[in-house]
C-alpha cells in the first residue's frame, strides 16, 4: 500500500515530495509481518517505483544512486531476517505439535482391537486447528470385572480443560482395577474432578470466577461374561446400540447430572444400570461434539440414520464411515470436540481370530 501511495506520489503534481527515504524502509516494514516473500515482493517494488521514478523526471544522480543502494541493502537484510524468523516460528510449532503428541498418547491412548469378548475402535476430533487433545475423553481396559469403557466431556477447552481431562481419567484408569462396583468407579471420578478444581492454580486467573462452574458429563460402561452391557451415565448422551440393522438409546431410567454438580443429585445410585448387548450387537459411546454437529440449515448430525446406513465392517471402518458423514454434514468445520468409541460384542464360540484390518483404533484430529 504504501509503494502504491509512494508511486502515485511520484507520478502526480506533487512529485517534489520525496518519499526516497520511505521506499528504502519498505522491506524492513514489510519484514515485521510478512514472510519472506511478501518481504522480497515489498523490496521490489519499492526499488521498481525508484527506477521509474528516476528515469521519467531524469533525476539520476547522487542521491538516486544512494537511495537504490540503501534499499538494496535493507532489502537483502530484511529478507535474511524474515526467513531466519520464519524458520524460528516453525521449528517452535513443530515443539509444540510433538509435545501435543506427546500429551495426547498419554491422554489419549489408543485402545486395543481386542478386549475380551469384544472389539473395540475409537475416534478422536478436534474442532480446532491444528489442535489434538481438547476436553473430550475416553478409555477402555480389560479388568477382572469384565471391559470396562469410559467417555466424557469436560466443560470447556484449552489447558483447563485438559488438566480435568488428566484428573478424570487417571482416576478412571486406577479405580476399574480394585473397585467391583460402577457405582464407586464414577464416583472416584467425581472427587478427582473436585480435587482438581480445589488445587490452587489449577484454573487460568482470568477465569477463576466461573471455577464453581466446572463439571464434566461423563459415562462409564461395563461389559461382563454375561450378554449385558452395565452403563451409569452422569448427564452424557445415552449410548446407541446397533442390532439387527436398528438403532436404539440406552436411555437413563434415573437422569442424573455431570461431575461436579453432585448438589443437585436427589437420589444418589445404588447400582448401574443394565442393557441387553448379544453377540453381534454392536455399542457407540459419543460426546456430544458429534450428535450436535450442524450444517448451514442449523440440523443436527442424524447419528442413528448414519450408523444404520452404515453397512456390516469391522470397527475402525465403522468409525470412518461415520467419519466422513459427520464431516459431510458439518461442511468440514466442526464446532466442538468430537469422540467415538466403537464396541462390537462378539461370539467367542465362533473363534478368537480377529481381522487384521481392526488390528489398530483410528485416533486422529480434524
Amino acid at each position: 500500500m504504501i509503494v502504491l501511495l509512494a508511486l502515485v506520489i511520484e507520478l502526480s503534481p506533487a512529485h517534489a515530495v520525496y518519499t526516497g527515504p520511505i521506499l528504502a524502509a519498505m522491506p524492513a516494514l514489510a519484514s515485521l509481518t510478512m514472510g519472506p516473500k511478501g518481504t522480497l515482493s515489498a523490496a521490489t517494488g519499492a526499488l521498481a517505483v525508484t527506477l521509474i521514478t528516476a528515469t521519467l523526471h531524469q533525476s539520476w544522480g547522487g542521491l538516486v544512486y544512494s537511495n537504490l543502494l540503501a534499499a538494496l541493502v535493507v532489502s537483502v537484510v530484511s529478507v535474511t531476517m524474515s526467513r531466519a524468523v520464519r524458520m524460528r516460528r516453525q521449528s517452535e510449532l513443530n515443539q509444540v505439535r510433538r509435545v501435543a503428541v506427546a500429551a495426547q498418547q498419554v491422554l489419549l491412548r489408543s485402545v486395543p482391537a481386542r478386549l475380551g469378548p469384544v472389539r473395540v475402535a475409537s475416534m478422536y476430533l478436534a474442532a480446532e486447528t491444528e489442535a489434538q487433545i481438547g476436553g473430550d475423553l475416553y478409555e477402555a481396559l480389560q479388568t477382572r470385572y469384565g471391559v470396562r469403557l469410559i467417555v466424557g466431556d469436560v466443560r470447556g477447552k484449552g489447558l483447563p480443560a485438559v488438566r480435568l481431562t488428566a484428573a478424570v481419567l487417571g482416576a478412571f484408569r486406577e479405580a476399574v482395577h480394585y473397585e467391583d462396583d460402577l457405582v464407586e468407579v464414577m464416583n472416584h471420578c467425581a472427587a478427582a474432578l473436585r480435587r482438581e478444581c480445589a488445587v490452587p492454580g489449577a484454573v487460568d486467573p482470568d477465569e477463576r470466577e466461573e471455577q464453581v462452574e466446572d463439571f464434566a458429563t461423563a459415562l462409564v460402561a461395563q461389559v461382563p461374561a454375561a450378554s449385558v452391557v452395565e452403563v451409569v451415565n452422569r448427564g452424557h448422551p445415552p449410548p446407541l446400540v446397533l442390532r439387527q440393522g436398528r438403532v436404539e438409546a440406552l436411555m437413563p431410567a434415573s437422569p442424573l447430572p455431570p461431575l461436579g454438580l453432585e448438589d443437585f443429585i436427589v437420589s444418589p445410585p445404588t447400582k448401574p444400570e443394565s442393557y441387553p448387548f448379544a453377540p453381534g450387537d454392536r455399542l457407540l459411546l459419543h460426546t456430544d461434539g458429534v450428535v450436535e454437529a450442524r450444517n448451514r440449515d442449523n440440523e443436527f448430525f442424524a447419528l442413528p440414520q448414519a450408523m444404520e446406513a452404515v453397512s456390516s465392517c469391522n470397527p475402525p471402518e465403522f468409525l470412518e464411515h461415520l467419519h466422513q458423514a459427520l464431516i459431510r454434514h458439518a461442511e468440514g468445520s466442526l464446532a466442538d470436540d468430537a469422540a467415538m468409541l466403537l464396541v462390537d460384542r462378539i461370539d467367542e464360540g465362533a473363534g478368537t481370530q480377529v481381522d487384521a484390518a481392526a488390528a489398530s483404533s483410528i485416533d486422529r484430529p480434524r
